[in-house]
């Protein structure tokens, strides 16, 4: 970990996938059940980790054999968003200690939001039975906003609170949010506990790592 960043912030904005929830289990069952279905062999836990992060229609795309194209994903893509969406919460959890953190965060006047490329719909339904109280605002994909690493939601997080990007940090577990950070122009702080390990978090420039969420708080 390194401690040269400056953690006198005032925003902290959170990826949702791998970072503040381990989703992993419920996605690759969502994925798996889609593809068995279809014929497709299934993918592992691992395999998905390194499928997600840029929204479910990329996780699909990804997951499918090589080769398959573009019509058969769209052709599958309403039913495994569907039972996604039916079956989103059945293993999915917490990591530990990372509510308390951020609840503490909030005790010392900080400012709390998610920003992720799940539905809006989940992210904000997700936040409700996980994380209740602990965010002020909550962004996920919508129509005619561009996904991470694109910087418009953390710009939206931003512009909402009124709070000069010097003073915010994005906190996330992969090299979309890496890069998502240095589109927005806001410090970034890496995860390694979630879907990304840290050597590969360092290959894609990450310059602050954690490795547990206490360590938030010993920045501060």
């Amino acid at each position: 970990m390194k401690e040269e960043l400056d953690l006198n912030k005032e925003l902290f904005i959170f990826d949702m996938d791998g970072t503040i929830l381990n989703t992993i289990e419920d996605i690759t069952n969502a994925v798996n059940y889609i593809l068995k279905k279809n014929n497709f062999p299934a993918r592992t836990v691992d395999e998905v980790k390194f499928f997600v992060g840029n929204g479910l229609m990329k996780t699909l795309q990804r997951s499918v054999p090589e080769g398959t194209g573009q019509t058969i994903v769209d052709e599958l893509f309403p039913e495994f968003i569907e039972y996604y969406k039916s079956n989103s919460n059945i293993c999915t959890k917490p990591y530990d200690y990372i509510a308390d953190v951020i609840r503490k965060l909030k005790k010392a006047g900080k400012h709390t939001a998610v920003v992720s490329n799940k539905r809006d719909e989940a992210v904000k339904e997700l936040c409700e039975v996980f994380f209740l109280n602990c965010f002020e605002m909550a962004l996920g994909d919508m129509e005619g906003v561009p996904r991470k690493p694109e910087p418009n939601m953390v710009y939206n997080v931003i512009e909402h609170f009124g709070i000069p990007k010097e003073k915010v940090v994005y906190i996330g577990d992969s090299d979309v949010d890496i890069k998502t950070a240095e589109n927005a122009g806001v410090d970034c702080i890496a995860v390694s506990w979630g879907f990304r390990d840290k050597a590969f978090l360092q290959e894609h420039g990450a310059s602050t790592i954690i490795d547990n969420p206490k360590q938030l708080l010993e920045l501060l």
